[in-house]
């Protein structure tokens, strides 16, 4: 025995045993079973694998199918002729070209906001959280933060390095009555919650901006999954709802999903000018020499155009009709919302073979499984979008149905193993 010390680790915001003991049966299973790592060429649409077999990916969160817009891919080729460099490498504090800064100024317009880019929302969240903590991004007091329990990893990786600044804590998803109580218990508090989370759900912005109103509380969104697919100008749904936009609301969203470019765009309201000086050089990645290149800017300005014009508002209404077949034909707890996010319920049991059958049936739709989603809690997720025909929507129900789905008006009874 080595006489050296060894490291009992402290698991207060992270146990990768446990996440990859339990995770890592499910992924082995999908794998195995040929629902996960599939590797294919897409054309008009549809993918092509190697051994012949063709699919169409109901797991893309490209909800307007903007990322395959003429109009984006050129956008994203002239901007690299026009600025001529694909990413000058060097902190933007120091030396930058314009390209960075025309996209905030289209963006700003387009959104109403001051806006900063970054190359991922996790790099933004990982750079502003822990400015929030400290008080330097914010009031200057040092907020309680509260986690909210379903924060997507982006955010939830922050928690160690808040915890170094001020006091952490998880909640329950959405409860807003532990968030009042820490309201009256501490001075500043801030919540960390996706505004539109991964599995079909959005944060009570309303009550929410009750909180704000009565505590100072200050919330920190990530909107990813509704930015272009919601609201006037694809504003996403917290700047549609939320009546607290000042420097109570900090909001970061990708440009990669809904907006089919690349990179993010933080959302700052009320802070003056120096607050994004002070970002640029303390937000951790943030003030690295690795931002949005100049093909992703000429894509997001591409689609940025495209918010500007009367064809976002007819790619929106056709995703709302395709989710409202689908809903029309397969029984889910999200039916009926605007969000473009189902999970189709199946057993922990059964997942990964119902994945394995609707693949063969020419769809492919994600299993989701704990530590994904809690346990018992198992299904197949599926995300519409504008570009889906109402022949693959219809022909993926019969295949999600005739692998254990209800399909829609049924009763809802035990799902079968």
């Amino acid at each position: 025995m080595s006489d050296r010390k060894t490291i009992t680790p402290t698991h207060l915001y992270r146990n990768n045993d446990r996440l990859i003991g339990i995770g890592n049966t499910f992924w082995n299973m999908s794998y195995e079973n040929g629902v996960a790592g599939v590797v294919g060429d897409l054309e008009d649409g549809v993918f092509h694998m190697a051994d012949g077999h063709e699919f169409v990916n109901f797991t893309v969160c490209s909800y307007l199918d903007l990322d395959t817009h003429p109009k984006v891919i050129d956008g994203a080729v002239e901007s690299l002729r026009r600025f001529g460099v694909l990413d000058h490498c060097i902190p933007r504090t120091r030396v930058q070209t314009r390209v960075l800064l025309e996209l905030e100024e289209s963006l700003g317009e387009l959104f109403g906001s001051m806006v900063i880019s970054a190359l991922s929302t996790a790099a933004a969240s990982t750079g502003l959280l822990p400015l929030i903590a400290s008080g330097h991004l914010g009031n200057g007091t040092r907020p309680l933060m509260v986690f909210d329990k379903n924060a997507h990893v982006s955010m939830a990786n922050a928690k160690p390095s808040c915890a170094d600044e001020t006091e952490v804590v998880s909640s329950r998803h959405h409860d807003l009555d532990f968030l009042e109580d820490m309201c009256r218990t501490y001075e500043r508090v801030c919540y960390v919650v996706d505004g539109s989370d991964s599995l079909g759900g959005y944060a009570p912005v309303v009550e929410l901006a009750e909180l704000q109103e009565k505590y100072n509380l200050l919330v920190f969104y990530d909107d990813s999954h509704s930015l272009s697919a919601y609201g006037e100008r694809g504003i996403g749904y917290v700047r549609s709802h939320s009546p607290v936009l000042d420097e109570r609301t900090i909001t970061v969203a990708t440009l990669t999903k809904g907006f089919g470019a690349g990179g993010t765009a933080i959302l700052l309201d009320g802070y003056p000018e120096e607050t994004r000086r002070l970002i640029e050089r303390f937000a951790g990645p943030l003030g690295y020499s690795q931002k949005m290149n100049a093909a992703a800017v000429g894509a997001a300005l591409a689609s940025a155009e495209i918010h500007r014009t009367e064809e976002l508002v007819q790619l929106q209404g056709r995703l709302r009709s395709n989710i409202a077949l689908f809903d029309s034909l397969v029984t889910t707890e999200q039916a009926e919302s605007t969000f473009p996010i189902r999970v189709v319920p199946m057993s922990d049991a059964t997942v990964v073979e119902a994945a394995k059958q609707v693949f063969a049936a020419g769809f492919y739709t994600s299993p989701v499984f704990f530590p994904i989603v809690a346990r018992g809690t198992a299904g197949l997720r599926v995300m519409l979008r504008a570009g889906q025909t109402e022949e693959q929507i219809r022909r993926l129900a019969a295949a999600l149905i005739q692998a254990g789905a209800l399909p829609a008006a049924a009763r809802p009874g035990p799902v079968a193993e």
